[in-house]
């Protein structure tokens, strides 16, 4: 029993991985489905589960400009460990040096790096597409 509760503690829930990563670029699940052609409600029940089927990891990857491997293997521990040091650095003289040899740490640690300008400006294009769209249908109607 021991056993079971140590292996489903080190197994990943591929679920909340996506809803932890999604909420980090503040994606909300709308916009999500509205890029997949699925329901809020069928994102809802794709993040509530353990596991989630190969192409649909990949499709909910592609769409958030990541591999699906960030996010099966993201662990919140070491994202949030290697955010802190990367903020504490920076306020050291010697912060790029240092930020950088977390950074690259970090990368080899848990294969997962973010540019958080690029995904604000991918955000925002993706919004402002989307507004265009909606323009487009309500001159249409």
């Amino acid at each position: 029993m021991v056993a079971e509760t140590t292996d489903k503690l080190r197994k990943r829930h591929t679920g909340r991985n996506v809803q932890r990563v999604r909420m980090y670029f503040g994606v909300k699940q709308e916009a999500l489905a509205a890029d997949l052609g699925i329901s809020q409600q069928e994102v809802s029940k794709i993040e509530q589960q353990e596991e989630i089927e190969e192409e649909m990891l990949s499709q909910i990857a592609g769409v958030l400009g990541i591999s699906p491997e960030v996010i099966r293997d993201f662990d919140v521990e070491k994202a949030i460990y290697n955010i802190n040091n990367i903020r504490d650095n920076t306020f050291e003289q010697s912060a790029t040096s240092t930020s950088i040899a977390h950074l690259e740490q970090g990368a080899n640690s848990i294969s997962q790096q973010f540019n958080p300008l690029e995904k604000v400006i991918e955000l925002y294009e993706r919004l402002l597409q989307s507004e265009k769209e909606k323009v487009d249908l309500l001159k249409n109607r």
